[in-house]
């Protein structure tokens, strides 16, 4: 049997945890200089070891700056060190959406000037995936198809890192997809159809306008 081994934290990572706590609450604000080294060791009954270790792991996420000779400062508000996908989760979905939509918009413009025949070959193949499931398979399946035929676009749109975006936002959507929509019926449409056919003719505008047709719906 596998067993769990459970990791005690140091005193070290225990003041790095509380402090970086007290920076999220606004305790610390960026800029302003964190306590001296001997105030510190008093505030959370540890030795200068811990204390300066956890300004060392502090300062390698990025939320804190060691000036030597002056002090150390708070670098950045501790939102900005959360992992993307965990700020994604307590998103509401209304702000996912819309970034999502705005996303689509400029991948289907890259896709229509970037994408090669291989890309095409793969777009094709996913909306013929989608139109199936849009007339015969369940509620789960027409909204992964849907996104496996938007993700093959992003993908052809040539930016990694707006195909990253797109996947992590879509992640995201797919639940809240399956409380919105009642039924099938609104992946049975030409848009897509017409969305596939601009991309495949080059024609930016085109594509651009789909997708803001299809958005509207």
């Amino acid at each position: 049997m596998m067993m769990n081994v459970i990791h005690k934290r140091s005193l070290a990572e225990e003041v790095a945890e509380q402090l970086r706590k007290a920076i999220a609450d606004g305790k610390y604000k960026t800029g302003e200089q964190l306590p001296t080294e001997p105030e510190l060791m008093k505030q959370f009954g540890v030795g200068r070891s811990s204390v300066r270790e956890a300004i060392r792991i502090l300062a390698n996420s990025g939320l804190l700056r060691v000036q030597q000779g002056v002090g150390t400062f708070i670098e950045a508000p501790a939102g900005i060190n959360e992992p993307f996908h965990q700020r994604l989760k307590r998103a509401e979905a209304h702000d996912l959406d819309e970034v999502r939509q705005l996303l689509e918009m400029k991948i289907a413009e890259k896709a229509a000037a970037n994408r090669t025949e291989a890309d095409l070959k793969k777009i094709k193949a996913k909306l013929d995936k989608r139109t199936a499931m849009a007339f015969g398979g369940s509620m789960e399946e027409c909204i992964e198809a849907d996104i496996e035929f938007h993700m093959s676009i992003a993908e052809a749109a040539g930016n990694p890192i707006l195909t990253d975006l797109y996947q992590s936002f879509s992640i995201q959507l797919k639940s809240w997809f399956l409380k919105i929509y009642p039924d099938v019926t609104i992946f049975q449409d030409t848009l897509h159809a017409e969305l596939y056919e601009s991309i495949k003719n080059r024609d930016e505008k085109k594509a651009w306008d789909c997708i803001t047709q299809i958005i509207q719906r």
